[in-house]
């Protein structure tokens, strides 16, 4: 990795470590009502997935764990990885509270495959995980030597395309910011998080925009065989600022559904004749 690239994960670290106690404590996260047995898995990933119960599952940058938990529920026996220790300990105090057994580790996701030692039935990522990451295709890389051979992976992310535009407080209307192409990284910085308005020390951090064609090919190219790609006209969070929410809690535009897309979702296998 770029020594530049090295440097802007430090800085992301850094954010992601003191947004913890934000998060955990945050309305939209909403940690009381998962004690209470509701999951954060939105039907739509549930069926994308299929049946969990039994299998191994990897959760690549799970943040504090909420995902994870729930595809434990679900019967999935988990494993759930984060570069923040203030996220993985939060984890595990989550888990002990709500009784679910699952195995948290703190791990940069591009060193897992050497952290772990182990494959899996299914890998799993996404909801804002991967603009966090410089290299795509290093990342493509760890999916596969985490998998094992015939495994699943599945991804629920933000359309790249959404990622171009502005998403300022302030924005009224679609306004092209970022360029598609590139891979070059952008760089924010506000007081809160997109969960809470708590002021932040850490108020900077990088993303990189990662085009469809490249995500795809990253995984092809590392032994996986896409079953389906499906892209959405909603989103499972408030991406702009005058996106309205459905009865589902899915995030439309009010006015212009289906101008872009805001969502999208890969199922793959690693070819079972893969090492």
């Amino acid at each position: 990795m770029r020594a530049g690239d090295r440097r802007r994960m430090t800085v992301n670290r850094a954010w992601w470590d003191e947004s913890v106690p934000h998060h955990v404590a945050a309305r939209s996260y909403n940690v009381p009502a998962f004690l209470r047995g509701a999951t954060t898995l939105r039907p739509l990933e549930v069926r994308a997935m299929g049946p969990v119960r039994g299998k191994s599952l990897l959760h690549l940058q799970c943040h504090f764990g909420l995902d994870t938990l729930s595809w434990a529920r679900r019967g999935a026996v988990v494993t759930g990885v984060d570069f923040s220790l203030p996220a993985v300990k939060a984890a595990r105090r989550l888990a002990r509270r709500a009784k679910i057994s699952a195995k948290f580790l703190q791990s940069n996701v591009y060193e897992v495959p050497e952290s772990l030692g182990t494959r899996f039935d299914i890998v799993y990522t996404g909801k804002g995980a991967i603009s966090w990451l410089p290299d795509i295709t290093r990342w493509a890389k760890v999916v596969a030597r985490s998998l094992k051979p015939g495994g699943k992976f599945l991804l629920i992310e933000d359309h790249p395309i959404s990622e171009v535009f502005s998403n300022e407080p302030t924005t009224t209307q679609l306004e092209t910011a970022y360029p598609y192409f590139g891979g070059r990284p952008v760089r924010e910085e506000s007081e809160g998080t997109y969960a809470t308005a708590a002021k932040m020390r850490h108020r900077v951090t990088y993303g990189w925009i990662h085009p469809i064609s490249e995500i795809v090919s990253s995984l092809v190219v590392n032994g996986l065989e896409i079953e389906a790609v499906r892209e959405y006209p909603y989103t499972f969070w408030r991406r702009f600022p005058f996106l309205t929410e459905d009865a589902q809690h899915w995030w439309h535009f009010p006015d212009r559904d289906g101008m872009i897309p805001l969502m999208w979702t890969v199922r793959a296998r690693l070819r079972a004749d893969s090492a």
